[in-house]
């Protein structure tokens, strides 16, 4: 159920970042929004959201700081975390709930985000 949910979308790219807010927002979601690793932190230190859509190359600090600043903090570390990229970096050990390649298929990042929410393993959708 997307009532009363709040997303952050950690993404450097305006584009990107707005048409993924408004995607979300078209679903019900509450979405906040961070254009760096170091404004994330700070959002999920204030605020912390229901999940989080994680660019990896990120100014200030990057994707992969961030994702592990989040998980060593007993208060955040239970937030699921999707991750999208257009880097080939490895993400094998980076500990998120799903990968998904840019460009990002709005679709498959709704269905993602959905069972993230509810509970469930998003699965084989990462691309």
């Amino acid at each position: 159920m997307a009532a009363g949910k709040t997303i952050l979308v950690v993404e450097d790219d305006q584009d990107l970042r707005r048409m993924l807010r408004t995607s979300l927002l078209l679903e019900g979601y509450d979405v906040q929004e961070a254009g760096d690793g170091f404004e994330a932190l700070a959002r999920v230190d204030r605020e912390p959201p229901d999940l989080i859509i994680l660019d990896l190359l990120l100014p200030s600090v990057n994707g992969v700081t961030v994702r592990q600043e989040i998980a060593a903090q007993a208060a955040t570390r239970h937030i699921p975390v999707v991750v999208i990229t257009g880097s080939a970096l490895d993400t094998d050990g980076l500990d998120v709930n799903c990968v998904l390649r840019k460009p990002i298929s709005v679709p498959a990042l709704l269905t993602v985000v959905r069972r993230c929410l509810d509970g469930g393993a998003p699965g084989a959708l990462s691309d």
